[in-house]
């Protein structure tokens, strides 16, 4: 480690930083520089960009400046705005809930069920509700997977149910019971007006209903889940942004030969 640096559990940072008062910083360290962008219900013209301003005061961002800003149809103008933040966090404070398990590779994971479980681990997932996109279950689930990181299907020891997009909460957990699934995954990634926290706060309690939600391990992504929202809802685990199967298979083997144990 360059001696110009010091760690704060395992992360290194410049020693000259005060971990205890960290602003946005565009040229110089510190300096709060901060960008914004939004869009105002108003017609494009000098009162709209006042009006951009007044709102960035009002944010706390001192010395508004509107540097782009262009009607987007009649009565809608977006804007690019710079401000300076005078507000600082104590990063050193901050604890962030993240699941708690080691990650193996596919080749480890495969070895730890065979010692640790003696048999495949089932496995369906889909991205449930309305929500029609793949990329995210696909990434998890489909036997190429992801970035270098294998999907699901290719793991010898798991049984891996694709079931895709827009699957009714009903007929994902009818399928579970099907093929007495050890583990459920959610992707979701249409977040408008909330619509992912009803689709999967209906899961939970469909599960319930059926008795089942304590005999699977039930697992949600997407880019908008975290971890501390996905247990605030019900779920075992929650994997946003950078998430690959290699990290929800190593959670679903260590969590099932936990309970398995017990």
């Amino acid at each position: 480690m360059s001696s110009g640096l010091y760690s704060l559990e395992g992360k290194n940072f410049d020693k000259t930083l005060d971990l205890q008062n960290i602003k946005p910083y565009g040229d110089t360290m510190n300096d709060g520089k901060t960008q914004v962008s939004f869009t105002l219900p108003v017609p494009y013209g000098d009162e709209a960009a006042e009006a951009a301003k007044q709102l960035m005061r009002k944010m706390g961002l001192d010395n508004p400046q509107v540097v782009f800003y262009k009607e987007l149809t009649t009565g809608f103008t977006f804007f690019n705005c710079y401000g300076t933040c005078p507000h600082t966090v104590d990063y050193t404070s901050i604890r962030v809930p993240k699941v708690e398990s080691s990650v193996m590779d596919m080749h480890e994971c495969d070895d730890f069920i065979r010692e640790k479980i003696g048999r495949k681990i089932v496995v369906i997932g889909a991205s449930t509700g309305t929500d029609a996109h793949t990329v995210g279950i696909d990434a998890i689930m489909n036997m190429k997977g992801y970035a270098g990181h294998y999907g699901l299907e290719r793991y010898e020891m798991f049984e891996a149910y694709n079931l895709g997009s827009q699957v009714d909460n009903e007929d994902f957990v009818a399928k579970a019971i099907e093929l007495k699934a050890d583990a459920l995954l959610v992707s979701q990634t249409v977040t408008q007006k909330d619509v992912h926290i009803q689709n999967l706060v209906n899961l939970v309690e469909l599960l319930e209903a059926e008795g089942l939600r304590h005999k699977v391990i039930l697992i949600c992504g997407g880019p908008r889940i975290s971890h501390e929202l996905a247990r605030e809802l019900g779920f075992d685990a929650g994997f946003g942004a950078n998430s690959y199967a290699d990290d929800v298979a190593s959670f679903v083997a260590e969590r099932l030969a936990s309970t398995s144990a017990a």
